[in-house]
């Protein structure tokens, strides 16, 4: 992975050290339902079913760059308590440098990140109550994976064992390998290990980038549903990946990057078109496409399998028609559709040639 030069850079060991070190009294998990849509009001809270919650993540205004390149640039997201949001973009849109400025492990060139509400550095103590997986595992080869995991504890000042050890290490389900040297693992046994790192403080906030990354389908499917219970127990979940298929049967929201800025944020629901998206068969696509993406109305426009694919909020089928019919072109179907995640993603990132960012 390519990494820039940047100011505030901190090597990737320091996050297998552990990024919330330093003493700390122990804390207590916050428990919650499950929570259904939620939104962030303009004053910074995220509100959902009648309730509003304070924001747990917060990026404002963040931008990066590495030399004359932009890696991220005045990006603004937030995710609140009992929310799974997914951070997403094509390869370089910036998502792992948006990562390490909210972990405090790299110095944002503006703008501000904070969690839980306290402004975010490397060490800041509110990084104790943080599971993280970034840049990949990075374990001292020649410990065992228990003592590798007793060696990232020990720097948060606390007794061992861990409050959520057990459940993390069955999720990882590295058996009698846990007490075998790092360095015979494999790198999914390696990741696998990271995940048990991250989960075993029983966090009230998970970050984590490209978590499935060497998983198998169980796997990956065991790790959905600890994410989920994570966030039924009122934790807020950030996650990059580009498993799109899994993350729309996990993700309640997302955030959409591309070229180091945002292009889209809010409920997955919403932003997947619901009842708002047509597929439209016509005699011209090209000029179908031209004409609904000049209508006002129309939030996207995508073409696939020779068929339209038409987002448009509140928007009538008959109107869609009578655009195309008054610009010349025919119009033999008009069919609601309910678009994948995978394909509300690449409308939403299409035409955006090479990506520099990180």
């Amino acid at each position: 992975m390519r990494r820039g030069p940047g100011r505030g850079r901190v090597p990737r060991r320091a996050v297998a050290l552990g990024v919330g070190g330093g003493p700390g009294r122990p804390h207590a998990r916050r428990r919650g339902r499950r929570r259904g849509r939620h939104e962030r009001s303009a004053h910074g809270e995220v509100h959902g079913e009648g309730e509003a919650m304070a924001t747990v993540i917060s990026a404002s205004g963040l931008s990066k760059r590495y030399g004359r390149r932009q890696a991220v640039g005045g990006l603004g997201f937030a995710v609140g308590s009992g929310q799974v949001c997914a951070l997403l973009g094509p390869n370089g849109a910036g998502k792992t440098s948006t990562m390490r400025m909210l972990l405090g492990l790299s110095r944002p060139d503006a703008g501000t990140a904070t969690i839980l509400g306290e402004r975010v550095g490397l060490g800041a103590p509110v990084l104790r109550r943080v599971g993280v997986l970034i840049d990949g595992p990075a374990f001292v080869p020649h410990l065992s994976g228990t003592a590798n995991l007793k060696l990232l504890w020990a720097a948060t000042g606390r007794a061992w064992p861990p409050p959520a050890l057990d459940d993390a290490l069955g999720l990882a389900g590295l058996g009698a390998a846990v007490d075998r040297k790092v360095k015979g693992y494999s790198m999914g046994m390696k990741q696998r290990l990271m995940l048990a790192q991250a989960l075993m403080r029983a966090p009230d906030v998970l970050i984590l980038d490209e978590p499935a990354n060497g998983l198998d389908p169980a796997e990956v499917r065991a790790l959905r549903e600890r994410l989920a219970q994570a966030a039924r127990d009122g934790a807020a979940v950030l996650v990059s990946s580009h498993q799109l298929a899994e993350v729309q049967q996990l993700a309640t929201h997302i955030v959409v990057m591309n070229r180091g800025r945002l292009v889209a944020s809010g409920p997955l629901e919403e932003l997947l078109g619901g009842e708002d998206a047509y597929r439209v068969e016509v005699d011209d696509t090209a000029r179908a496409a031209e004409v609904l993406r000049a209508e006002r109305r129309v939030a996207s426009v995508a073409v696939q399998d020779g068929r339209l694919v038409v987002t448009a909020p509140g928007t009538p089928p008959a109107a869609l028609v009578e655009a195309l019919v008054t610009a010349g072109v025919g119009v033999m179907s008009v069919t609601r559709a309910d678009r994948s995640l995978e394909e509300a993603f690449l409308t939403m990132t299409e035409g955006e040639g090479e990506h520099a960012a990180r």
